[in-house]
């Protein structure tokens, strides 16, 4: 810590202004606000951060000792100041606490009391946020012995003023001696360490990760360093170089990591003004750019920094692992390793780790580089690799070079992983962690840490993937069956399981270098395949699906899939039932491990409908599409039966069914039109619109909310509704918008509550809901005004220009309109007015909303049902969809796209 730092604190110049004063307080928070002014510019002008902590560290002790100095503490032989926690170690970022312990000699609080409340009321009013107790020698170890935070607390102390002897008996009355010995207190870090982590997720990965909390950040260090104190008496990293449980290298990467960590946390706690560890979407571009980083052709700024970022922590975490086995050996087994148990000639298992049977394996056969991983996949009883070689993987990673990967016995090796019956996710993370996946594949060495700025992609895309094959994996646990009926037999049926690793390892392998990630990557798995020598038919599936990733997960969400052209497109473009098999289990996963709030019932009937259909298609023949009229009578007599067994007159039903249009079969289910059907016969007519909601019961819709609506069709129809709708927190996520030729308006949401949670068996919330729509529908006048809700913290930070695109369906007499734009409250509702102020009718509507972001499609036509012609009137309307989404999201207006 610095000995005097007089632009820091001028201890004359303080002294002269308390002499002046007549309250101590001005003289007080003036230092405050200079020295914070002072480290935040030095900050700014890239003073190294290690001095920076100790800087704040030494100016607070100056402050102390002078608030300290204000009051009569006696002979001053019986009380003592002392600094803990983080200040103890003379760190303090801006708004650190500053953790204080009054420390007495013997229990007589009351001695002291005045002074005390005097000093601590002092340090209140001049604006310090400390954290303090008061304690004598005899309670500190009291509630050390109780608590292992706060014996931890009291090993980092200094003494700031007061006699040093109380400090020093404090502390040999909490040492290993008295009180949690070492044995205890690792194994009580240990499992304070685990719960911290199940916190975050067990990841070092989260959007807004805590740079302290989370997996790899500074309490990791710090826990480290805890042990080591506890178990040797020392509290300095480069000790444990001396003691062998580090080598230099590994120093290294833990002192650079821990100065970057503090830089971020420095930043962090600079632009926010109080004391904040969560790197928050508010802040990460702001620190990107105040560390320096800037945006380039493949990645924006921000991207660079939180790549850097997650390098970083996983490499701490990788460290941390590392230590605390080593830790675990010192401390619990006292140095003493068990025997070992023979593999191979390489390799052996000693207290269920896996080790090299002698220093030099790698260097002599560097294949044992990848066949470490796969013994491990092969032999589940290992509980993962022994630190010391750990440590030779690393310092062989130099081996991995072009003819390491071209060597047979390593394609081999690699290929035989993915062919393990288990433990294939659980070894490419390790392969990840200890950096050899991204040698012996450079192209994925590209994307370690890899974070793509917005709300869809909550994870790297390295950490993505790598999900994606846990994904699949899990596919096959019979307790998962329940929750991906389809899936589960789906990858059950797969011929060779290992080409859905291999395609889920380089699905998403092409991002970050600008063009189209789908095909770059179709390009590295071309590569990837003909380097381990795989049969042509393996290379074209795995080439195909890396390709085509993305197809049916947009398909379903984006296209019409009651029109049977869609399908036989998609099915055309799949080609055989092998492909759509690999092609739906692989997508599946992918939605699943992009992120989970993504997968809902919703999303998956629509996947679960596409494949149904696309695989009836394929069974028909490509040769033989089924027609509209074929699949419209397939629908009207299954309909008919259920409405025959329910009493329904089968005429009555026929005579309804003239004037719905052939639209209407196509896309509903036979039992959606008999519950239709059946209901519209026995409304009365003339009376209230007909509002029915259910939870759908079948399959595909399960989980999601059904509200179909029939009422004489208004104009404003669409509008009303979606606008009613909001103001009832609904989220729609589909609409099938018909008129019958007898001008009523047959239509149908899917929607799910505010939360994206289905309405559920809830009597009291449906009455509302059908109350709510039938009030706005009768009375379609006074339209319902959209709601002004305030807007979710992390959406404000993914604000865009809105996308509008209006082009003609060659296929159909519809014009298509298509929008991009950040997700708000009540967007729906905006631009169904739009739609009622250009006389617009709407046919259907494809609603999806990815993260932070909508991809909604409505197809329109013009007050005559014909599609739109007139060029002025369709840039009319794309002005006014951008104009007003922009105007409720502040933004300004984007490029728009006419295709007439």
């Amino acid at each position: 810590m610095p000995q005097m730092d007089s632009e820091l604190f001028d201890h004359g110049q303080f002294q002269a202004e308390l002499a002046l004063a007549s309250s101590p307080i001005a003289a007080f928070k003036k230092s405050i606000r200079q020295a914070r002014e002072v480290l935040d510019r030095r900050f700014t002008q890239g003073r190294d951060i290690r001095r920076l902590v100790e800087d704040r560290a030494w100016f607070v002790d100056q402050i102390l000792r002078a608030a300290w100095q204000r009051f009569a503490w006696g002979d001053d032989s019986g009380i003592a100041l002392l600094a803990v926690g983080g200040y103890g170690r003379g760190e303090l970022h801006p708004y650190s606490d500053i953790d204080l312990l009054i420390l007495l000699d013997g229990g007589d609080h009351e001695r002291y009391r005045g002074a005390i409340e005097g000093f601590l009321t002092l340090l209140w009013d001049i604006g310090l946020e400390v954290g303090q107790s008061v304690r004598s020698v005899e309670e500190c170890a009291e509630e050390a012995r109780a608590d292992l935070t706060v014996v931890t607390n009291l090993m980092e102390s200094r003494t700031i003023a007061g006699p040093e002897q109380l400090r020093l008996r404090m502390q040999q009355v909490t040492d290993s001696a008295h009180m949690w010995p070492s044995r205890e207190f690792f194994l009580a870090k240990r499992r304070e360490q685990k719960a911290r982590h199940a916190k975050y997720n067990d990841t070092e990965y989260n959007l807004e990760p805590n740079v302290k909390g989370s997996p790899g950040g500074l309490r990791d260090i710090q826990t480290i360093l805890w042990i080591a104190r506890r178990q040797f008496g020392t509290l300095n990293l480069h000790a444990l170089v001396q003691r062998g449980f580090l080598v230099e290298s590994e120093f290294s990467i833990l002192a650079s990591g821990q100065e970057f960590l503090w830089k971020v946390r420095y930043a962090l706690h600079m632009l926010a003004g109080r004391a904040e560890d969560r790197l928050l979407f508010d802040h990460q571009s702001r620190i990107a750019a105040l560390l320096g980083y800037e945006d380039n052709d493949a990645k924006l700024a921000v991207e660079r920094f939180m790549q850097k970022y997650y390098r970083v922590v996983m490499g701490i975490s990788e460290l941390s692992d590392l230590v605390n086995q080593n830790f675990e050996e010192a401390i619990l087994r006292d140095g003493e390793p068990g025997p070992a148990q023979p593999l191979n000639s390489r390799f052996q298992v000693r207290d269920d780790y896996l080790e090299v049977t002698h220093p030099n394996v790698f260097k002599r056969t560097p294949f044992a580089i990848l066949e470490i991983f796969v013994l491990i996949a092969q032999h589940p009883e290992v509980r993962g690799v022994r630190a010391d070689t750990i440590r030779l993987l690393r310092d062989s990673r130099h081996l991995i070079d072009d003819d390491f990967r071209r060597d047979i016995r390593n394609t081999s090796l690699f290929i035989e992983l993915f062919k393990c019956s288990q433990g294939i996710h659980r070894n490419l993370r390790r392969m990840n962690r200890y950096g050899i996946l991204g040698r012996y594949l450079p192209e994925f060495g590209h994307i370690v840490g890899q974070m793509q700025h917005d709300l869809f992609h909550i994870y790297t895309v390295d950490a993505h993937t790598l999900n994606l094959i846990k994904h699949l994996r899990k596919l096959k646990w019979p307790e998962l069956a329940e929750k991906f009926p389809l899936a589960s037999k789906v990858i059950d049926k797969l011929p060779k399981p290992e080409l859905i690793y291999l395609a889920g390892l380089y699905h998403d392998i092409g991002k970050g270098r600008g063009g189209d990630h789908s095909e770059l990557g179709a390009v590295d798995a071309e590569a990837f395949c003909s380097r381990h020598q795989l049969p042509a038919w393996d290379t074209r599936l795995v080439v195909w699906l890396v390709r085509h990733h993305l197809v049916m997960s947009t398909t379903a969400q984006r296209k019409d899939l009651s029109d049977p052209q869609e399908i036989f497109d998609f099915a055309r473009l799949v080609g055989d039932q092998t492909r759509l098999d690999y092609l739906y289990v692989l997508t599946v996963a992918d939605i699943n491990a992009t992120n989970p709030s993504l997968w809902n019932s919703w999303r998956a009937s629509l996947l679960r409908q596409l494949y149904t259909e696309t695989k009836r298609a394929l069974r028909r023949g490509l040769e033989n599409p089924l027609d509209r009229e074929e699949q419209i009578r397939q629908t009207q007599h299954a309909a008919l039966d259920i409405l025959v067994r329910n009493g329904i007159d089968e005429d009555d039903a026929e005579q309804l069914w003239s004037q719905l249009g052939d639209d209407y079969f196509l896309r509903h289910t036979a039992s959606d039109v008999a519950w239709h059907t059946e209901a519209i016969l026995q409304h009365p007519a003339g009376n209230d619109p007909l509002v029915l909601i259910k939870e759908t019961a079948q399959r595909e819709f399960e989980g999601a909310t059904h509200i179909f609506i029939y009422a004489p069709d208004q104009h404003d129809f669409f509008a009303v509704t979606v606008a009613a709708m909001d103001q009832l927190n609904l989220n729609i996520h589909d609409a099938r918008i018909l008129t019958s030729t007898s001008q009523f308006t047959l239509d149908t949401y899917i929607v799910l509550d505010a939360e994206g949670g289905r309405i559920g068996d809830n009597p009291a919330r449906i009455r509302e809901i059908r109350q709510g729509l039938v009030d706005a529908l009768k009375n379609p006048d006074d339209y319902p005004a959209i709601i002004q809700r305030r807007v979710p913290r992390q959406l404000k930070h993914f604000a865009f220009a809105p996308q509008v695109t209006i082009s003609n369906d060659a296929q159909r007499p519809v014009t298509l309109l298509e929008v991009i734009a950040p997700d708000r409250p009540g967007l729906l509702a905006r631009i169904g007015g739009i739609f009622l102020d250009f006389d617009l009718s709407l046919q259907n509507a494809k609603i999806a909303t990815l993260g932070e972001r909508v991809e909604d499609v409505f197809f329109i036509t013009d007050a005559h049902n014909q599609p739109l012609s007139d060029p002025d009137l369709c840039a009319r309307l794309q002005a006014a969809i951008v104009d007003n989404l922009s105007q409720a999201d502040g933004q300004t207006m984007d490029t728009l796209r006419i295709s007439i």
